[in-house]
């Protein structure tokens, strides 16, 4: 089976994807293409599918990701050990030959260019990070070297969709809390619980931040077990492990 990199037309010219299980060699509830070292997949497997999921995006590049911590922090990639990787929930690069990897199974994925600038961006946004501004510290990390935001365009990948995403009445509160407009991404569900729109959320804050142009792709990692990971599938079903697919962007050479 193939790799499948869905892509945005947004980001034409720009190499990117976000990947979804298709097209690796893991075996048994992390099938697929799993690129999570955090899972007990067999390493072999996982280094096999980073090298596939490269390949069919950038070839010959070098693949950076993060040590994800759901925080509000971006770097500016270097091609560092993956043992020596910083923590952090975004980074950005003006380098070609670099690929940002991002890592998901729930958390949108949110790609970023300004394509007259040569420069590209790749942020995790779960719950915590989209409150704490993990978008607006890419966009912010890309114009320090040298992008404009009047310019950057973004696309959100495959997460967790609103009837999917049932949370409770101090979830609601915490963002109700830090603006009461927010209340516009919940929708009421059983008793006491609520359901929540993180890619209109996401969304919502990339065009607040100035981005002009925002693609939501749509695609809800929870109900769409064939094509994608989830970490609150996994839980509900009482699965002992779960795999993460990656998202990518960088410049060609």
């Amino acid at each position: 089976m193939t790799i499948e990199a869905i892509r945005s037309a947004l980001l034409d010219g720009i190499p990117h994807g976000f990947l979804g299980r298709r097209g690796g060699v893991s075996e048994g509830v992390c099938s697929g293409l799993n690129v999570g070292t955090g899972s007990g997949d067999d390493p072999a497997a996982i280094e096999e599918n980073r090298r596939r999921a490269v390949e069919a995006v950038l070839p010959g590049s070098k693949l950076v990701t993060v040590y994800q911590v759901h925080s509000p922090t971006c770097v500016v990639a270097e091609p560092w050990p993956f043992a020596e990787r910083p923590q952090a929930d975004a980074l950005v690069t003006d380098r070609p030959g670099l690929l940002l990897g991002i890592l998901t199974a729930d958390c949108a994925p949110v790609l970023l260019a300004d394509v007259q600038a040569g420069i590209v961006g790749a942020a995790h946004a779960g719950w915590k990070g989209a409150l704490s501004g993990v978008t607006e510290a890419t966009i912010e990390a890309m114009e320090k070297l040298g992008a404009k935001r009047d310019r950057i365009v973004a696309a959100i990948g495959p997460c967790i969709a609103r009837p999917s995403y049932e949370v409770d009445d101090g979830f609601v509160r915490r963002f109700e809390e830090a603006d009461p407009a927010n209340e516009r991404f919940f929708t009421a569900g059983k008793p006491g619980h609520h359901l929540f729109d993180l890619e209109g959320y996401v969304a919502a804050r990339l065009a607040a931040a100035g981005v002009a142009r925002v693609d939501a792709l749509g695609l809800d990692t929870y109900a769409d077990a064939d094509h994608f990971f989830s970490f609150r599938r996994a839980t509900h079903r009482a699965e002992p492990d779960y795999g993460r697919q990656i998202s990518l962007i960088g410049l060609a050479p």
